[in-house]
């Protein structure tokens, strides 16, 4: 048995995780390579190698002729006899090859056959564990700037954050641990290139799986998620199960489970609301903090037109209109904005609403409508408006269409 062998193949497979088979393979081929540059020729060279001891044996078989043409391919019948003695003309001769023998570039070429497959299978083993984890997250250690990109080491390879899928404000230390989402593993001739992600929407899912045992089993299901990385994220969830409420299991007690995500991206803020199937009361969630009067979408046309109250309507566009923004995305759907006061004057509001707040004579709309809510600031409804008036009106986001109101 040869132990030396045997207990060097056992140490590569613990530590680097290549399998005994693929060495042994490889190490046969290096065997035929150093025979071909000492004999230059490899077409009859035999190796029989027993994968449990790790004894091996290399053979060049040659015909026993009369005559020795090539000495590499032939052997005479005198010397056959020597080695069998039952051997005739025309019999083939396996005739023992002592690897001692090889040169130094023959070694050398069997050397470098062997170190070569084991970088090979050493970089395959590598792929294929990360490539297990493409579409998932992954903790990174931060090892240094490389211009406006991040060298993150994963452990057994190396990724790198590049400057668009890096949250604008974020700064990182060396050796400081973080969590990434795995966009994308390629295999490449020097080793696997990893795109990793701290701006994709993904990254926010993974991170409530880990969190979150309801969404991790599939109690619990994030139906869609709306980002901007650094700001704000909305997220629609839905329960399978009607004793759970899909909300409460993700804010978990006392806010614990949310404000774990929330650290972990940095103080971004998390909007959780319920999914439904009703586009119109969708949409109405999706607004949240907002309150909403009406709602009228159109499925086919993925529009819809929303009213709220004249005091809601910059809280409904959220500042620089990320509130409706993110609202469109989570939905899909196009959403056209307006206050109370423009669509009574437009005539958009159902006339039982309109009965309701006493705005219909016999003749109809009387035009006396007076907004109960005027001159009221809304602070208590979301601290970054300071007053009943947007500093950001009328900047229209990029997925909404909406009418502001004038100032009295």
């Amino acid at each position: 048995m040869n132990t030396e062998l045997m207990e060097a193949l056992t140490i590569l497979e613990k530590e680097k995780n290549i399998s005994k088979d693929v060495m042994m393979d490889a190490i046969e081929n290096s065997l035929i390579s150093a025979c071909k540059n000492h004999f230059g020729t490899a077409e009859n060279i035999k190796v029989v190698m027993d994968r449990e001891t790790c004894d091996y044996a290399v053979y060049a078989e040659k015909a026993v002729v009369e005559e020795v043409a090539d000495p590499a391919l032939e052997i005479s019948l005198e010397d056959a006899e020597k080695i069998d003695s039952a051997l005739q003309i025309g019999d083939i001769a396996q005739i023992p090859v002592q690897s001692k023998e090889f040169g130094r570039i023959a070694t050398q070429n069997a050397k470098n056959l062997i170190l070569q497959k084991i970088r090979e299978e050493e970089r395959k083993v590598v792929f294929d564990q990360y490539f297990e984890k493409e579409k998932d997250i992954v903790t990174g250690i931060v090892q240094r700037y490389v211009g406006k990109n991040i060298s993150i080491n994963l452990g057994r390879a190396d990724a790198m954050l590049t400057e668009n899928e890096q949250v604008k404000g974020e700064t990182f230390r060396p050796t400081e641990r973080i969590k990434l989402y795995v966009v994308e593993v390629k295999n490449t001739p020097k080793g696997p290139k990893i795109l990793v992600s701290r701006t994709h929407p993904e990254l926010v899912k993974r991170l409530f799986e880990a969190e979150v045992s309801e969404v991790r089993e599939g109690i619990v299901e994030i139906k869609s998620i709306a980002r901007e990385a650094g700001s704000r994220t909305k997220m629609a969830v839905w329960s399978n199960d009607p004793n759970v409420d899909p909300v409460g299991a993700c804010v978990g007690m006392n806010g614990a489970r949310v404000n774990a995500v929330v650290q972990e991206l940095r103080g971004e803020k998390i909007d959780i609301i319920n999914w439904d199937e009703n586009p119109a009361l969708l949409i109405e969630n999706a607004l949240s903090p907002a309150k909403v009067i009406s709602v009228m979408a159109d499925p086919e046309e993925k529009v819809a037109s929303v009213i709220v109250p004249d005091y809601q309507l910059s809280l409904a566009i959220g500042k620089e209109g990320q509130n409706a923004r993110l609202a469109a995305r989570l939905t899909g759907y196009k959403i056209d904005i307006k206050s109370e006061t423009q669509a009574i004057e437009a005539g958009d509001l159902p006339e039982n609403y309109m009965e309701q707040m006493g705005l219909m004579g016999e003749e109809g709309y009387t035009g006396d409508y007076e907004d109960e809510y005027a001159g009221e600031s809304y602070d208590e409804y979301d601290e970054n408006y300071d007053s009943a008036y947007d500093e950001y009106a009328g900047e229209e986001p990029e997925d909404i269409e909406f009418v502001e109101t004038e100032e009295e």
